[in-house]
């Protein structure tokens, strides 16, 4: 199968870095935009890729079969309606918009025009999703993800994720899409709700928030409590994290230094080993899964039905939150 030609889109986006090496052995990238194009002329050079300022540009520059999205959040529905429009099959980054409508609107554009897509939910089928499967279906699930200070977006030049009324929030709508989706993903809950949510901007004081905790219920009584956040100090381990999960197999604890310990429901024994629990590599894997189905419409890959459900209780949340000061706007 030859490479697809690709653009990618937003290319400052922090999460570029960790897909370049997978797209330079499994793509052919012919385009790098961004709205700042003099800041990704290094990895325009490491992919041989021309360098464009604007999306419309970028994308009649020549015939594509591909393109990632990774622009603002606020840019990312006339983004992804151009490629519908050209019938350019896409991935784009969560959340795919400031709000409900906002995915909606790419979802049905997608479908109507018949043009694949796929949504980077990258820890499906990682090294966690995997440990907390031993389980079985998610009966009672608790997932705890803190990254660094806000500030390092500053540092990747992408400000943009600190103004909410172009990042649509903070940690919440950023981090929080993955773990909602794994739950999602595992459960046999046929409904699955909103019960509670609080988000707090008390740490670093910015206009997005810094954590945020979420309580979902299904209507087969099970339960996912999910807690994100920007409160990890600036260092080398990067972040916080630990899982666990109960379902009718048995109980599975993942603690941030990736040590796995399953208990077994039916004889109490207890099985121990150890996972890479850092997402960086996921990125890689997934660019590879793209590489392996796109000339088959992602087969296999999350959707953006997939997408549209997890986003749906994302921002319930900022809208049942007990913080009233962050004025985020949700399409």
């Amino acid at each position: 199968m030859r490479c697809p030609r690709t653009a990618v889109l937003g290319a400052r986006h922090w999460h570029v870095p960790l897909h370049v090496s997978a797209w330079g052995d499994t793509h052919d990238v012919v385009v790098v935009q961004d709205e700042e194009p003099d800041q990704v002329t290094d990895i325009a050079g490491r992919l041989d890729a021309a360098v464009y300022g604007e999306v419309g540009e970028a994308l009649d520059a020549g015939p594509l079969d591909l393109a990632y999205v990774f622009v603002p959040h606020d840019r990312m529905v006339e983004t992804c309606l151009a490629l519908v429009e050209r019938g350019i099959p896409f991935v784009v980054e969560k959340p795919g918009g400031t709000g409900p409508e906002d995915v909606e609107r790419i979802r049905d554009a997608a479908a109507a025009a018949g043009v694949a897509a796929t949504v980077p939910f990258v820890q499906r089928g990682g090294p966690v999703d995997h440990a907390l499967s031993l389980a079985g279906a998610p009966t009672y699930q608790r997932t705890s993800f803190v990254a660094g200070p806000p500030e390092r977006y500053h540092a990747a030049g992408c400000s943009w994720m600190l103004d909410p009324a172009r990042s649509g929030g903070g940690c919440l709508v950023n981090l929080a899409p993955h773990f909602v989706d794994l739950f999602l993903r595992r459960s046999r809950a046929r409904r699955v709700e909103l019960v509670a949510a609080h988000l707090s901007a008390s740490l670093h004081g910015e206009g997005v928030e810094d954590h945020a905790t979420l309580v979902l219920a299904g209507d087969d009584g099970s339960e996912a409590i999910i807690e994100v956040g920007y409160a990890f100090p600036s260092s080398p381990a990067q972040r916080y994290c630990s899982y666990t999960s109960v379902g009718g197999r048995g109980y599975v604890d993942v603690g941030t230094s990736g040590d796995v310990s399953f208990t077994h429901t039916a004889s109490g024994v207890t099985e121990s080993n150890a996972i890479d629990v850092d997402s960086d590599p996921l990125y890689d894997v997934f660019v590879r899964q793209v590489a392996d189905t796109w000339a088959d419409g992602f087969a296999g890959l999350p959707t953006l039905d997939d997408l549209a459900d997890t986003m749906s209780l994302i921002w319930a949340a900022y809208g049942r939150s007990s913080i009233a000061s962050l004025e985020v706007s949700h399409g």
